[in-house]
């Protein structure tokens, strides 16, 4: 479990900047501040997904909370309006834990209160539960709750209106109906046991989040109140309010605190973590938050890339899948997820990612396809599904290479002359390094880059080991030719005896980039290197001297001449200028503990390059998760998503791996 303490969260410089989550499996979260503010457009205590993993709305925004205890009220709410922060409810904080559901701790009234708050979701329902709990008090307390309303899809801001009128009804069960406008999804809000609500309506103006501020975007929204809750709770007692779209009544919130409790065990059992490190039952759990199975209400399993704002990205899953599933042990979800994909390849391409309007797959990738080539095999490897691997997977495997060999989208093909994989269109960014801004793609690599080429080689190998166990010797013999030719052109192209180190991309015109980055770690940590020997080990020593820090590694090298030591603050362009050119990816973390571990075979060593990630990571920004992105340079701070599932992924793996 993570804990954050007091002097953290009395602070609101630094309880401000953590953020707690919480997910329902099917793409809706609730998120906020350890503050309590909103400091981010999305968060709200009940974001659900209209079309699950999609469709993402700010429903229920916040609420403002009041407690009465003799002839004191206490505010324990939090608010960044201009110029102030008000009320400051944090000043009360004690406690934050996460485990089994994340629990804020308050003590006030000369320490004679202790109030706890625990939220949580119900899995595979777009339903919220917020639950307060008198642990003592000197005598009753009266407690208030203000519900704040936004009502808009999670990328805006939300401003006064005339067309919300916030109608709110009783329904014969107790609960109430509220609708913000003509043709708006229902909220229902259910408090138990019951407490009185007065109908007080009216907006609250100029709420600021400046976490957008920051990201040099619009930063100021309107909340509308319907009304408020009051009552009397009483040492030892506990009232819940439940937030939903699903018009049928909601589980007891006992009863839903419990089967949320024995999912989290059954997910720790499954991924028979009992006894290890507290850091790895940790990532076990936050890897759940990122995996949406397929149910009667989400038509395909995938995985969400990130936490707030990203939905399910082809090359995210497939990089992501061995951490989220195989560690722990969850191979029919895997298999859901393999078998997804594998029905949505077009051309020989994997999707890049699934528009957030439900409009379709994009395909603008020259990796996720091949990086599914590793995901299908870390699975059968896990797993020992070869059935599964050579009859369904094979074929799907073979048409992706055939097209790839052909030429596909995007300038995708095969080099003839070489073996090797060229790829680039203008104005279309194809490869992890994918920041585009307006007509800008900021690193644009078009040729042959050298992590796409030793995924290539290594898509060739593990297509020739399944052939030749599906009793295909002829295309196995086939396949493996052209992997050695891969092999022996690539170190004819991508090395470079004057720096020690790869190339990075060779050009349209053959012309090679000698800019130091971190792709070319790949080259050496697929199960099928395409460098082994003298240079894996200068690969490895070139990439932990200057790209290495504790928290990933840069994405540039610095005193390079496009190398940005900050990720932010600044609008797109700014951050979108540095996303690749220093700034630093937990995730590589993975590759590169892959290949230091080949090169030196220390486990000891290799352990210990995660130890400031698994320290300060899990606790200074998404908590109990690891997010996006760190500044390239002392002291890192951290930026982008607040929970990333390739950085969950990785770390997680490697992390069993080193056990």
């Amino acid at each position: 479990m993570t804990q954050i303490s007091a002097d953290v969260l009395q602070s609101w410089d630094q309880s401000s900047r953590r953020e707690w989550l919480v997910t329902n499996g099917i793409g809706g979260y609730a998120s906020a501040s350890l503050a309590g503010a909103n400091t981010r457009r999305y968060h709200g205590l009940l974001v659900p997904a209209f079309a699950p993993p999609l469709g993402r709305a700010v429903l229920l925004s916040k609420l403002e909370e009041e407690v009465r205890v003799e002839d004191q009220t206490y505010l324990l709410s939090a608010n960044k309006y201009p110029s102030v922060v008000q009320p400051q409810g944090f000043r009360h904080l004690a406690y934050f834990g996460t485990r089994p559901v994340p629990t804020f701790t308050y003590i006030f009234h000369e320490e004679t209160v202790v109030l706890e708050k625990r939220i949580w979701m119900a899995h595979g329902r777009n339903t919220v539960y917020i639950q307060y709990h008198l642990v003592k008090a000197p005598e009753a307390i009266r407690l208030g709750l203000v519900p704040l309303m936004a009502y808009k899809d999670y990328h805006t801001e939300q401003h006064r209106w005339d067309g919300f009128h916030g109608t709110v009804s009783a329904l014969p069960d107790g609960r109430l109906r509220f609708v913000a406008y003509d043709s708006a999804q229902p909220l229902y809000l259910d408090i138990r046991p019951r407490l009185a609500f007065t109908d007080h309506s009216g907006w609250f103006y100029n709420f600021e989040h400046f976490r957008e501020q920051e990201r040099g975007l619009e930063y100021t929204e309107d909340l509308y109140c319907p009304g408020r809750w009051d009552g009397v709770l009483a040492a030892g007692q506990t009232v819940t309010l439940i937030a939903t779209v699903e018009a049928d009544l909601s589980d007891p919130p006992d009863e839903a605190l419990r089967d949320e409790q024995t999912r989290q065990a059954d997910l720790l059992a499954q991924a028979e973590v009992a006894g290890a490190a507290p850091a790895r039952e940790t990532l076990t759990l936050a890897a759940d938050q990122f995996v949406i199975e397929k149910s009667n209400r989400v038509a395909r399993a995938t995985v969400i890339a990130g936490y707030p704002w990203f939905t399910d990205w082809g090359r995210d899953t497939m990089i992501s899948l061995p951490g989220l599933c195989l560690t722990t042990c969850r191979y029919e979800v895997a298999k859901e997820i393999l078998t997804s994909f594998a029905g949505a390849v077009h051309n020989g391409l994997l999707p890049n990612r699934f528009s957030d309007n439900s409009q379709g797959a994009e395909y603008n990738t020259a990796d996720a396809s091949l990086w599914f080539f590793h995901a299908v095999y870390s699975y059968t490897r896990e797993s020992g599904d070869w059935a599964f691997a050579t009859q369904e997977m094979l074929p799907v495997l073979e048409d992706i290479l055939a097209h790839h060999v052909a030429g596909t989208d995007y300038g995708i093909h095969m080099d003839p002359a070489d073996g090797l994989l060229a790829a680039g269109q203008p104005g279309v960014q194809l490869t992890w390094m994918d920041a585009k801004v307006g007509d800008w793609v900021v690193t644009p690599r078009t040729g042959k880059p050298v992590e796409i080429n030793a995924l290539w080689h290594n898509a060739l190998c593990v297509t020739s080991d399944l052939a030749r166990r599906a009793g295909q010797q002829e295309k196995a013999d086939g396949y493996a030719e052209r992997a050695a030719q891969v092999k022996s052109s690539f170190a004819a192209a991508f090395w470079n005896p004057a720096t020690g180190f790869l190339f990075d991309v060779i050009g349209p015109d053959g012309r090679p980039d000698a800019t130091l980055r971190p792709n070319q770690i790949f080259a050496v940590s697929l199960p099928f290197p395409v460098v082994e020997g003298d240079q894996a080990r200068a690969v490895v020593d070139q990439v932990a001297e200057r790209l290495l820090t504790p928290y990933g590694l840069r994405t540039l090298a610095p005193g390079s001449p496009d190398y940005h030591p900050h990720y932010g603050p600044g609008d797109q362009a700014t951050r979108d200028g540095a996303y690749h050119q220093g700034t630093v990816w937990p995730w590589l973390l993975g590759a590169f503990a892959d290949a230091h571990l080949k090169v030196y075979g220390d486990k000891a060593q290799t352990r210990a390059l995660l130890d400031t990630l698994l320290t300060q990571g899990l606790s200074g920004y998404g908590v109990a998760t690891l997010g996006e992105v760190f500044d390239a340079e002392p002291p890192f701070a951290p930026n982008g998503c607040i929970a990333q599932a390739w950085s969950v992924a990785e770390v997680l793996r490697v992390l069993a791996l080193l056990a």
